[in-house]
């Protein structure tokens, strides 16, 4: 085993345990306030790009021109980049500052909100190519297929399948401090789980050549990494036993639980 540069991540919150309830630092919010004004910019931008290919649609001559096709594709593609690099910085910001499960309906709309701005920059632009009557059956084919095309794209690459939720960041800070008495975790690049010690096998290795370290919060806005490594786990209820001389049931649970082969690196 050898030994690793350590990156302090500067900027979370104190490594002693302080609450139980998640609470996202200044820091944390403002950073999430700026990437959701971004954000926000770019969505703006990307119903203009629609707007754009309605335009370039209305304007055109009949026949529709070859260079008529070339903006109305060019206009879908930067809606769709814009869509789509919105939709990233809105994750992250929810990452920094996460909502609560306990009003459902704010936490659907803040985690899956870049899903409803995919439909509103596109949808109405399919709807008004298959409505247009100077375009026949196969160019409503074509163009009415590309926006639908890259709809989807931009629906899956905005939606959020694995929500962040003050609970969870809450649930899984609380554990890190039952086990270790400090909000303190190791990760890497490449990494799929969070680590209680930095000298964890799964990350210590040779092919590793560094090692992060910082909130359970920071493994989740930097890597979004939501689950302990099961080693680490182990390890530190087994040395929290050796010293206190019991297991409390969470713990006893764990160490019964199926072992994970992991790949942690």
């Amino acid at each position: 085993m050898t030994t690793k540069k350590i990156t302090k991540v500067s900027g979370g919150e104190d490594d002693a345990p302080q609450q139980r309830t998640f609470v996202p630092t200044v820091e944390a919010k403002g950073r999430a306030t700026q990437l959701r004004l971004f954000a926000v910019l770019l969505w703006i931008l990307a119903i203009v790009a629609e707007v754009g290919a309605i335009w370039v649609l209305v304007k055109s001559a009949k026949p529709i021109a070859t260079n008529t096709w070339i903006w109305m594709i060019a206009f879908i593609v930067i809606d769709l980049i814009l869509v789509i690099i919105g939709s990233q910085l809105w994750k992250k910001a929810n990452r920094l500052d996460p909502a609560s499960r306990k009003d459902s309906a704010k936490f659907f709309l803040q985690n899956q909100l870049g899903v409803i701005i995919s439909v509103i920059a596109f949808l109405p632009l399919i709807v008004f190519v298959f409505t247009n009557k100077d375009l026949d059956g196969k160019q409503k084919g074509i163009l009415g297929g590309i926006v639908a095309i890259a709809l989807v794209a931009a629906g899956i690459s905005s939606a959020d399948f694995n929500p962040p939720s003050v609970e969870d960041y809450s649930a899984q800070t609380s554990r890190v401090e039952e086990l270790t008495g400090g909000n303190n975790v190791y990760w890497t690049k490449s990494g799929t789980k969070y680590h209680i010690y930095e000298d964890c096998p799964h990350i210590n290795t040779n092919r590793t050549d560094e090692i992060f370290n910082g909130t359970v919060a920071q493994a989740r806005e930097l890597k979004n990494i939501t689950e302990l490594c099961k080693t680490c786990e182990n390890r530190a209820i087994k040395e929290k036993a050796s010293t206190k001389g019991i297991i409390d049931e969470n713990d006893a649970s764990a160490l019964d639980g199926e072992k994970e082969s992991e790949s942690n690196k």
